[in-house]
């Protein structure tokens, strides 16, 4: 990037973390008695996401916005495999994650992590707190003795504002807000290099998504995260993008610096976006 871009040091990105070429998925529309009938929109396929490509830089917020149903949780769910893809290559620190080994892809897995959009239906009922958070370490760092593996889980729920003793706790017992500090802490405790917030605060007061987007901000600038940040919101994506992809309809219809996206959209489906919001929650 260009000097004088507005970026800090932080911000800046440096090297490509994961390309997405031509990502294609389609889905059965519909079905019932007309899923046979090739003549009725019931039963044919539609595409989610239709020849998608992307780049996403070490260290940047790349955030992909858009209308519900435009494909940006299909797209988000395929490049962490997820979702298999129907075409297309998926590479990460410049391995294709559609041709690695099951263990290879395991390995993968433990550096890129998801935050879900729903806190109360991410988090298992039945598991306590400690052993939610604890569990990506007892899959992947299985040799952690259990106080070890306590010792961490701690120190990850303290880090994202919640106390020790939330280690023995439901999640039932927590509100919206600490249930998703609960799954931001359990997608940081194997200190992945990606992460993927897929509507991360859209089911939250906007008050308390407030302090879970500068607890966001925070983690990535203390553990050298890369985003990936789904949302239907451009007050969000304005607080926290670095780069912006609009999406509709499967496709990206513009991509570029936040600032350029958000003040001077080049896209009719983008300004229609901007026109919907007002002027001062996206900054301008």
């Amino acid at each position: 990037m260009q000097d004088g871009d507005g970026l800090s040091e932080r911000q800046r990105p440096t090297e490509a973390l994961l390309e997405a070429k031509k990502l294609k998925k389609s889905f059965r529309r519909g079905g019932g008695i007309f899923a046979g009938n090739s003549n009725s929109a019931e039963g044919k396929n539609f595409a989610a996401v239709d020849g998608v490509s992307l780049t996403v830089a070490q260290g940047e917020t790349l955030a992909i916005v858009g209308e519900s149903g435009c494909g940006k949780t299909t797209l988000a769910r395929m490049l962490l495999r997820l979702i298999e893809p129907d075409a297309g290559e998926i590479l990460f620190c410049g391995r294709d994650l559609l041709k690695l080994s099951e263990a290879d892809l395991r390995a993968a897995r433990r550096r890129m992590q998801m935050i879900f959009q729903d806190p109360f239906a991410s988090l298992n009922p039945r598991m306590r707190v400690g052993e939610i958070v604890g569990e990506p370490l007892a899959i992947h760092e299985a040799k952690l003795s259990r106080s070890e593996r306590q010792a961490r889980t701690v120190a990850m729920l303290e880090r994202v504002g919640l106390k020790g003793e939330a280690l023995r706790r439901y999640p039932h017992e927590f509100s919206g807000g600490q249930r998703q500090r609960i799954g931001i802490a359990r997608a940081l405790i194997l200190r992945p290099k990606l992460v993927v917030a897929d509507e991360p605060v859209s089911a939250l007061d906007v008050s308390i998504g407030a302090q879970v987007l500068l607890l966001l901000q925070e983690l990535q600038s203390e553990f050298g995260l890369t985003y990936i940040f789904i949302s239907h919101s451009l007050p969000v994506v304005a607080q926290m993008a670095t780069r912006i992809a609009v999406m509709n309809a499967g496709q990206f219809v513009e991509i570029g610096e936040a600032e350029q996206i958000l003040k001077q959209p080049a896209n009719e489906y983008t300004r229609e976006l901007l026109a919907a919001v007002p002027e001062a929650a996206t900054g301008s």
